[in-house]
């Protein structure tokens, strides 16, 4: 399987030089030279089958430059027992009584977000990628988060070798804890600086770093090559495919639906990397009937799949679920570059728009097909924190604030379609890791002011009967190993900074 950019050019990219590279010369994302075919048949079988068998026959349709032994080796040692426990993504039933409402808990990993599922494998691929392309250079990792994909790619690439981590953080726009779980971090390899202003301004630095080219030479000297942790990186990507597959496979396994049978998938979404895994595993044949992409109030996802323009040009809005404040999508480049049907013309002409101009409107075909399969919602914090709620009165389930918004949207769907189909409400992150905002949910409004973090976890915990996630213990009483501020423009001289 050969890889080819969003935007267009004749080079064929093998599997291993994508995950290396993170993101094409071009500045468009690497995509399949060709979508593979699944059969019911294939997916029958999956339901007998463990996670990491589920993994190696997906990832081994993708990353051909890999032997099946190889993938193998490495699902085996990121879905771990001392990882994940016994079931890396466990499909838990909301109501016994019902068999339409299912949630596929992502969060279950060493940083309690469901980037873990990606990015425990992610510096295995890498690893082999390097050595497989003979490349000689080192490695730096260069991410932007929102919260989550942060601390997940250096949990997963701390003093792995060959490989340094910068992560940039939006300096007011993350969770306490997701800010202590980065700042603590140990490891030599590992750089974690705060950016003022929005993840967006931090995305876009990162991007603006790639596409630098006399900046890559001046690293290349150096012996120092960028690749990236975040969803642009087809080797982060592609390990969410699975889960989809996996999913499936467990109400086949329990008999909650029928071989063939479509169930609708309500995703939480700010750069739509989530969502867009979904949409690859309908696209091999999942039986999917609705993606339902469910945004908080910087809803630019839910304008753009209602009136086909999308507009970054507004106001940005801090949310209780800070992992999606999100105006700039990036793995919607790919799904635009499907649908169109590869049109890599129209695709760099959209994102040069939205670049240059802040905006771009897409044709009224690819509009219809998008709403053939997306539906678009929203909510504000108040329809997420009465959603908490609502789900923990009705289910006896503790939810997230990101998970929340997922539900909301699709309850209001549902109420106005009718569509009584199977749904999967995928959970992105630990209730714990927005400690605060569930505790006011579940208590009342105001009820986190002036109580600790620690506290908050510990009447979450004894309130609800869950255990407090080990890596979120005594986050307060570690070591804060990385301070760094900084401003957007002076990004990349952070990254030069970190190999000092």
């Amino acid at each position: 399987m050969n890889y080819i950019s969003t935007r267009g050019g004749d080079v064929r990219y093998p599997s291993a030089m994508a995950i290396k590279q993170g993101i094409a010369p071009d500045g468009g994302l690497f995509v399949p030279e060709n979508i593979p075919s699944v059969s019911l048949e294939q997916i029958a079988t999956l339901a007998k089958k463990s996670y990491v068998d589920r993994a190696v026959e997906i990832l081994a349709l993708y990353l051909t430059d890999y032997s099946v032994s190889e993938l193998r080796e490495y699902a085996e040692a990121a879905y771990s027992e001392d990882k994940f426990g016994t079931d890396p993504a466990p499909l838990a039933q909301l109501n016994k009584y019902n068999n339409r409402e299912f949630m596929l808990e992502l969060w279950h990993g060493p940083t309690a977000a469901f980037k873990d599922m990606a990015l425990q494998l992610l510096p295995h691929l890498m690893t082999a990628a390097i050595r497989k392309t003979g490349e000689k250079a080192q490695i730096c990792i260069l991410t932007a988060t929102s919260g989550d994909t942060g601390k997940a790619a250096l949990e997963g690439f701390a003093d792995v070798e060959g490989t340094s981590v910068v992560v940039f953080y939006p300096s007011k726009g993350v969770s306490e804890i997701q800010r202590l779980q980065m700042v603590t971090t140990e490891g030599a390899n590992c750089h974690v600086v705060a950016v003022e202003g929005s993840f967006d301004d931090a995305q876009s630095g990162v991007k603006a770093i790639f596409s630098d080219t006399d900046f890559a030479r001046d690293l290349a000297e150096k012996g120092i090559m960028l690749s990236s942790a975040n969803s642009i990186n087809w080797g982060r990507l592609v390990p969410q495919i699975v889960y989809y597959f996996s999913a499936y496979a467990d109400l086949l396994a329990r008999e909650k639906i029928e071989l063939g049978h479509k169930i609708n998938v309500v995703v939480p979404t700010g750069n739509f990397g989530n969502i867009l895994a979904a949409w690859y595993a309908r696209a091999m044949g999942l039986p999917i009937n609705k993606l339902i992409c469910a945004s908080n109030k910087n809803k630019v996802l839910s304008d753009f799949l209602r009136n086909g323009n999308y507009d970054r040009r507004r106001e940005f809005f801090k949310t209780n679920t800070p992992s999606m404040d999100i105006l700039i999508s990036s793995n919607l480049e790919r799904l635009l570059y499907e649908v169109t049907g590869r049109k890599d013309q129209t695709i760099r002409t959209w994102m040069e728009k939205l670049a240059n101009e802040g905006s771009y409107t897409v044709d009224p075909a690819t509009l219809r097909q998008l709403q053939e399969v997306f539906v678009g919602g929203f909510t504000d914090d108040f329809g997420t924190t009465k959603m908490i709620r609502d789900v923990y009165d009705r289910t006896d389930h503790l939810i997230d604030t990101h998970t929340a918004v997922g539900f909301n949207v699709y309850s209001r769907y549902a109420q106005r379609s009718g569509d009584n189909t199977c749904t999967v409400f995928v959970s992105t992150a630990s209730p714990f890791k927005f400690g605060a905002a569930v505790c006011d949910a579940i208590f009342g409004n105001g009820y986190s002011r002036g109580r600790s973090e620690e506290t908050l976890l510990n009447e979450l915990s004894a309130e609800s009967g869950l255990e407090i996630p080990l890596p979120l213990k005594d986050l307060n009483l570690r070591d804060v190993r990385h301070d760094h501020k900084i401003n957007r423009d002076d990004m990349k001289q952070a990254v030069l900074d970190s190999f000092k």
